[in-house]
């Protein structure tokens, strides 16, 4: 059985199919020395020449994102004169390794997720990238230590480093909210889960029910629990326990995660927090969950998804105006920062040259996060961008809870093995918000995963 992680189940895959193209330096989409842009960091790329060699990029890309990609990747072959061709495949996961074993790797892998390329580097087919990447990462991104673990692995030896360069993210850690209901009824946006809590139980007294949460996703159903979960591991442990539980060095149903578990159910089991009732939470499309946030009068005020759950919203629907978003709050008396949940594509090198190093420094400079994020669909935790650029205020403010993050940690589940992350994890979730204690449940998946040892 093939096991789909949740990043792609949201991408929404919808046709098997390669895209390949050379990418047109001619068509800049934005004129250097227009605009806000950190031209600066586009003229530096000029002094190294690479007229005559091409760079091979592969990824999970296709339709509109391999255009803005290939948009970005299209000032790196002007500046230098490097020809860079990119191919994108919705089989990217299979075709890479095939790739890998036959001899025939492009320069760059770009991947969904760090399980792969981990497994990539265990078996000697990435190139390391060097400590002062790394250190250019701890220093430029925000939660830089976050995104140099991120992207450390392990080669054949045993021995750790730099593999993975994270480009374009993904932030979960999001409540979604009616901004004209929140006014009607006087309510203010919490800045800790203390006053989270604390608000869901003033709207109870108020007449109204906080919440909408639907876990219901087809074969998938229980995937928006696990989300729910992983948020509320880091906002009730160190980082460190976090990534031992993604890696099982610490048991599933190891009190810590157990406790967690129960923070969601304190939300998704009471029957006055949810609209319909903590019954209806299972079969509730994640899809329409949301719906209810605009209903009139409104099912609930509060929705806690990922950014890309406005696709789901009733047609005409607003961002910043009819819908608005803000952090899913840490607790202020854990004293763990804020930490935020995601997901995001990473760069890796798969077949060496000189002209493949150049293009990893690219990467680093302002321009090439600048011109994607003035598009569509780009977040970046690069302290050096123009912010002002991102092409909406939505995107402007979800950037700003990435640059205001103390740590990030990427999906849990996703880092699992597919008969958890994408198996008895989902269905555990179900079973939890059907009644089963969390105990129950925890112990249940940890069995899951020792069979599979």
């Amino acid at each position: 059985m093939k096991f789909l992680t949740k990043s792609a189940l949201v991408a929404g895959i919808t046709a098997t199919m390669m895209g390949s193209a050379t990418v047109a330096a001619a068509d800049l989409k934005f004129a250097p020395g227009e605009g806000d842009f950190n031209w600066a960091s586009y003229e530096e790329l000029k002094s190294t020449d690479l007229s005559g060699q091409q760079v091979t990029v592969f990824g999970p890309w296709l339709g509109p994102d391999q255009e803005l990609v290939e948009s970005v990747l299209a000032y790196f072959g002007e500046a230098t004169g490097a020809d860079v061709k990119y191919t994108g495949s919705d089989s990217f996961e299979q075709q890479i390794m095939i790739d890998a074993e036959a001899g025939s790797a492009p320069n760059v892998a770009v991947f969904p997720q760090p399980g792969l390329a981990a497994d990539m580097a265990k078996r000697g087919f990435l190139s390391p990238l060097g400590d002062d990447t790394a250190d250019w990462v701890r220093d430029n991104y925000a939660a830089g230590q976050s995104w140099v673990d991120l992207g450390t692995y392990a080669d054949g030896d045993g021995k750790d480093g730099l593999y993975g360069f994270f480009f374009k993210v993904d932030v979960k850690s999001l409540v979604w909210y009616s901004p004209e209901n929140f006014e009607d009824a006087g309510y203010e946006i919490p800045e800790s889960m203390e006053e989270l809590k604390a608000l869901t139980d003033q709207i109870v007294a108020d007449g109204g029910t906080p919440w909408c949460i639907g876990l219901g996703s087809g074969g998938a159903t229980g995937w928006p629990a696990t989300d729910w979960v992983e948020d509320m591991m880091l906002r009730t442990q160190p980082t460190d326990v976090y990534d031992q539980w993604v890696s099982n060095d610490i048991p599933f149903d190891d009190p810590r995660v157990i406790a967690a578990i129960e923070e969601f159910g304190a939300f998704a089991r009471n029957d006055d927090y949810v609209a319909g009732g903590a019954g209806v939470v299972a079969s509730t499309d994640f899809r329409d969950s949301p719906k209810g946030l605009f209903s009139s009068p409104a099912q609930c005020y509060m929705h806690r998804q990922a950014s890309f759950i406005p696709a789901f919203f009733p047609e005409g629907t607003e961002v910043g105006a009819d819908a608005d978003f803000f952090y899913f709050p840490a607790y202020a008396e854990k004293d763990l920062g804020s930490p935020v949940l995601g997901a995001g594509t990473l760069f890796a090198i798969t077949n060496d040259s000189p002209a493949t190093r150049a293009l990893m420094e690219f990467l680093k400079s302002p321009i090439a996060h600048e011109v994607w994020m003035a598009q569509q669909g780009f977040l970046t935790p690069h302290k050096g961008v123009n912010t002002d650029l991102y092409a909406t205020d939505t995107l402007r403010s979800m950037g700003d809870i990435l640059l205001g993050a103390t740590t990030f940690r990427f999906d849990g589940s996703d880092l699992m093995p597919g008969g958890v992350g994408a198996g008895s994890f989902w269905t555990g979730m179900v079973d939890y918000a059907g009644g089963k204690s969390a105990a129950d449940v925890a112990k249940g998946i940890q069995e899951s995963w020792d069979a599979l040892k």
